[in-house]
């Protein structure tokens, strides 16, 4: 327990050795954002419309939620194992005596606790700012449903990343490209985190749903709201269990086949 302490206050201080790149990233998150929220103020500037079921407090409370949910989300350095991959280093960890999954998801922690302490601050000062509307949640099983599906909505995501993260076993020249088409774009549009996936037609609702993405951001922000409960919660997190059990079945047997198919080049 003590060597990924360690771990998670090494990789919080590294956090601060890239400090243009922390920053850009939190202001690109600030900036989608700002967007977003305008569009929907725009929507609903009548404060008594109701539109896709959602009133001007719930609409603007998922727009502020995106930012604290992608914060425990989608914040993760487990990115950089293609890069590991790719370079060779990735024998170093597998000769140390530390599980290389709690390694990473230890520095995914660290990450989303830096992450999460700005996305507060930038939540307060835009809402300072601001002052839209904010739906406050009050039912204890709703709210421990919401940090239960964050739990998995984290698995789920590190599962998914470690996957992408692993094609360069077989093609490393693909370990970026790979990366930015299924966490920037794929996991960006289909997990709600830029508009409620429900607004969407019914039949691609559906579709979605099989999938693991809406879980990611989609369904925590909706249970918060109150509008998942019941045994559809029940079901909704029977699902994004199922995903984090399964992706983590595939991701082990995925990482076993490219480990046994690493050449190590130049190590």
């Amino acid at each position: 327990m003590k060597k990924y302490l360690s771990v998670f206050k090494i990789s919080f201080a590294q956090e601060f050795a890239y400090r243009l790149n922390f920053i850009m990233w939190r202001v690109r998150n600030v900036m989608q954002i700002i967007l977003v929220f305008f569009l929907w103020d725009t929507v609903f500037s009548n404060p008594g419309r109701v539109l896709f079921g959602y009133d001007r407090a719930k609409i603007l409370t998922y727009v502020f939620g995106i930012m604290i949910v992608k914060s425990l989300v989608l914040s993760a350095r487990a990115a950089d194992v293609a890069g590991d991959i790719y370079r060779g280093d990735i024998m170093n960890h597998l000769l140390k005596p530390m599980s290389y999954f709690k390694f990473w998801f230890t520095r995914d922690i660290s990450s989303k606790a830096l992450n999460l302490l700005f996305a507060v601050g930038e939540f307060a000062f835009l809402f300072i700012i601001l002052r839209p509307p904010f739906f406050l949640q009050t039912d204890l099983l709703a709210l421990f449903g919401f940090f239960l599906s964050i739990a998995l909505a984290i698995f789920i995501y590190f599962n998914l990343l470690f996957m992408t993260s692993s094609i360069p076993f077989w093609a490393p020249e693909l370990g970026w490209g790979s990366h930015f088409l299924i966490t920037a774009i794929v996991i960006e549009f289909l997990s709600g985190s830029l508009f409620p996936i429900d607004i969407l037609p019914l039949t691609i609702q559906k579709i979605l749903f099989i999938s693991p993405f809406p879980y990611l951001i989609f369904f925590p922000i909706q249970v918060y709201l109150g509008r998942i409960s019941g045994s559809v919660l029940l079901g909704g997190l029977a699902i994004s269990l199922f995903w984090a059990i399964t992706l983590w079945l595939v991701m082990n047997f995925i990482w076993n086949k490219g480990l046994r198919a690493y050449q190590a080049s130049g190590r």
